[in-house]
């Protein structure tokens, strides 16, 4: 499938697990995909690395630097780096992303402790990041539930619906349409607050896929319409 380089969608923190995972998603489904790194050869060597596992020829996957690959976005930036390094990484980007949308899919797990989070101050971290950026950037938080290592097996579809949540309309419906690119599907779920409880199941996810007395492990959340 050839990529449509149209609406390249920039991945912050795009060589860790889940950044890989949704790269890979994405590029099978055509979209073209920039992987924003602080170190710009490492996004790139990854970029490379993804790319050999696609058997379409025409994926695209390129790596820059995280201010680069920022620039280098049609309209949507997913943010994927690790809590710590949250705030600290918008604050440097902050003035690249006017007349963008900022995905955000960061929880705050518990540092040492992936079974809790430390919610922020704000609320949750999508609303931190709203703050962070004034309401001139609208922040759309998603995909904070799935697993990486669902996201990386593409022999397997994703086992799981997306909640997503923000406070601009139009900016989270652009977002829902890119996750159901990736086969699966997406549910309004609300404004931003919203958040503070779909980032709060994440933990509760990995005490059951870890835990001894369940039978499965990487297992997501699922709307499950009447069966009547």
């Amino acid at each position: 499938m050839k990529a449509d380089t149209t609406n390249t969608v920039a991945i912050i923190g795009g060589t860790g697990p889940q950044g890989k995972g949704l790269a890979l998603r994405l590029a099978q489904a055509g979209v073209s995909v920039v992987l924003g790194s602080r170190d710009p050869f490492k996004a790139q060597e990854t970029a490379e690395g993804l790319k050999a596992l696609l058997t379409d020829s025409e994926a695209d996957i390129s790596g820059m630097s995280m201010e680069d690959a920022t620039q280098a976005a049609g309209d949507l930036v997913i943010l994927s780096v690790p809590y710590s390094a949250h705030d600290t990484t918008l604050t440097t980007l902050a003035p690249l992303l006017v007349g963008k949308v900022l995905v955000d899919i960061v929880v705050p797990l518990a540092p040492g402790n992936p079974k809790a989070v430390v919610m922020p101050e704000a609320g949750s971290v999508t609303e931190s990041a709203q703050i962070l950026l004034g309401d001139d950037i609208p922040v759309v938080g998603a995909l904070h539930n799935v697993s990486a290592i669902t996201l990386n097996d593409l022999s397997r579809p994703i086992n799981c619906d997306i909640l997503v949540c923000g406070n601009d309309l139009d900016a989270k419906k652009r977002v829902m349409a890119l996750i159901e690119k990736m086969g699966t599907k997406a549910y309004n779920a609300g404004l931003a607050d919203s958040a503070r409880c779909i980032e709060a199941i994440t933990p509760i996810l990995i005490r059951l896929n870890i835990s001894k007395d369940v039978p499965f492990s990487h297992a997501g959340i699922r709307i499950c319409p009447p069966e009547h």
